[in-house]
């Protein structure tokens, strides 16, 4: 079967990526994600703040485990995280020499500023693609919802004027319109999507009257909405979308691929059940692929968008009409 995708313009051998995560901090466990059928993987955030501190003279060799887009504190031997920006460089070149897969570099900011320059670092040290995580929590009653919008827009417009390899932008789920979002950040030069970042909550501690982190792993049931706006973007916008945030089974990754996704990143799926969980996705979805009588993966690739299924309106505001009046007491 023919599981070949391609997204920002690159092929890849099957939809099936690693997001960014701490697994791909080390050298050894990259080489074991691509043996077990990796098709790409995007290396954890190089944040703002650690760019600029740096700048300043005053990083203390912060973790970059503390903003990693997913769960840091399950893997061993955090010491092996306290590296800066121009060591996150060396560590790219080092991943890009081990591995034949794309290898997509990330940042993660919230304002334009001399960290966007890092892009073209990352582009030098081998980065077939950059991911941006414009990771942004609005405070401040004074900022309108256009004033965070056209930020993430000119960070964008800054790295793709910095780069010439394709960008993503790692989209929040959060934007009052994000059809209108993602037609902007198309217009501002973005290559793809990422549907949807995932924002960790902070959780009391009534005792001590501390906040706290409290990490918790993606499920199945976050893919939900994901599959909603992946059938909605795909059939009206030219960009690349990948799917991240509760990818966990074959029948998941076929849902996303199907809704229109070109890739799906999996992250809480492989620290929980480990690198080989990517060739049993894998093989799952060849063997639904070949029994319904599929002839490729492409030839199912947005087959449920918003433009091809029966009943679109089983997307909008209908459907919220129907699934309440399906529940029996």
């Amino acid at each position: 079967m023919d599981l070949k995708s391609r997204y920002l313009g690159i092929e890849l051998a099957n939809p099936i990526m690693v997001g960014a995560c701490p697994l791909g901090t080390n050298v050894q466990t990259v080489r074991d994600l691509e043996a077990a059928g990796a098709s790409a993987i995007v290396l954890p955030s190089l944040f703002e703040e650690e760019i600029m501190a740096a700048a300043r003279g005053e990083l203390a060799m912060e973790s970059m485990g503390a903003g990693f887009a997913e769960a840091s504190s399950y893997l061993p031997n955090p010491e092996g995280y306290h590296i800066g920006p121009d060591q996150y460089l060396d560590h790219l070149k080092a991943v890009k020499d081990a591995v034949s897969i794309p290898v997509i570099g990330s940042l993660n900011g919230t304002s334009v500023g001399g960290w966007t320059r890092y892009s073209e670092k990352m582009e030098e040290a081998g980065a077939d693609a950059l991911e941006l995580n414009a990771y942004l929590l609005p405070f401040d009653p004074n900022d309108s919802g256009a004033e965070i919008e056209q930020r993430t827009l000119d960070i964008v417009k800054a790295v793709k004027g910095a780069v010439s390899i394709p960008v993503a932008v790692k989209l929040s789920p959060f934007f009052s319109s994000i059809p209108n979002m993602a037609k902007r950040l198309e217009e501002a030069g973005a290559d793809g999507l990422v549907v949807f970042n995932r924002f960790y909550q902070p959780d009391l501690d009534i005792e001590t009257l501390d906040v706290v982190p409290n990490l918790r792993l993606s499920t199945a049931d976050e893919l939900r909405l994901r599959l909603r706006w992946l059938a909605v973007l795909s059939a009206q916008l030219g960009l690349s979308l990948s799917a991240t945030g509760g990818v966990h089974s074959a029948v998941d990754v076929i849902k996303a691929v199907m809704c229109g996704a070109h890739s799906v990143q999996l992250v809480s799926a492989l620290l929980i059940h480990g690198p080989d969980h990517i060739g049993r996705l894998l093989e799952a979805v060849d063997f639904w692929l070949t029994d319904h009588e599929y002839s490729s993966l492409e030839q199912m690739q947005g087959s449920m968008s918003l433009a091809k299924v029966e009943k679109p309106e089983a997307f909008a505001r209908a459907n919220y009409m129907k699934m309440l009046d399906s529940w029996e007491l």
